[in-house]
């Protein structure tokens, strides 16, 4: 629990924003998560915290793990327990940095990571179709965002009942979609009323988005 936390917590975007002498938590959205790095501080920079931030969603569950093996439990049931307990640290983690008051982005980037550790490989493919199309169709990226937590118990749903996934991933599926939804109820509320922007871009290759 603490070491993926603390792989989660590791504040990408926050120190992204200090290299180039800005706050992003009072610049664009406030949030430190890849989508105000892009907007705020380029494309090089924002790719760059999408990275880290999905590199540590996979080193959370490695980690976890790799601890689970030291302990013996590199296969069965109990292998699957401490992936899950490292996917779901790992995320609250990225969430609630304990280095900067526990407000930190909405998980998703890191929750890409995670899928890719843990899940089978259709559900992480679900989930960036889901996001690719409702991204492109609407240009909310929010909305692409939702639709990728609301993909990820869905698919593995069905790998479980296809026996590709054990349910104990469902468990921690379902519950990695409602702190996506919860840390998007700003975005939803904007959404309903119409007001939330498009992700759109600046003359001379500036981008422009909402989180």
């Amino acid at each position: 629990m603490v070491v993926s936390y603390l792989c989660g917590s590791f504040p990408s975007g926050f120190l992204a924003g200090k290299i180039c002498r800005v706050d992003l938590r009072k610049e664009g959205s406030g949030n430190i998560g890849a989508t105000n790095a892009l907007r705020v501080l380029g494309k090089k920079w924002g790719y760059t915290v999408f990275a880290a931030d999905f590199i540590k969603g996979i080193l959370g569950v490695v980690a976890a793990h790799q601890i689970g093996a030291i302990g013996g439990w590199s296969t069965g049931i109990m292998a699957d327990v401490f992936g899950v307990i490292g996917a779901f640290f790992v995320v609250l983690g990225h969430m609630f940095p304990v280095w900067l008051g526990f407000n930190g982005g909405k998980g998703i980037a890191t929750s890409g990571g995670v899928i890719i550790a843990l899940f089978p490989w259709p559900v992480f493919v679900f989930g960036l179709l889901s996001w690719l199309i409702l991204f492109f169709t609407t240009r909310y990226v929010s909305l692409g965002s939702l639709a990728a937590a609301f993909a990820l118990p869905t698919g593995s749903l069905v790998m479980a009942l296809l026996g590709r996934c054990g349910w104990l991933l469902v468990v921690v599926a379902v519950l990695m979609c409602s702190l996506a939804v919860w840390r998007h109820f700003p975005n939803i509320s904007r959404l309903m009323a119409g007001t939330e922007k498009r992700f759109e871009r600046k003359k001379k290759d500036s981008p422009e988005a909402t989180t």
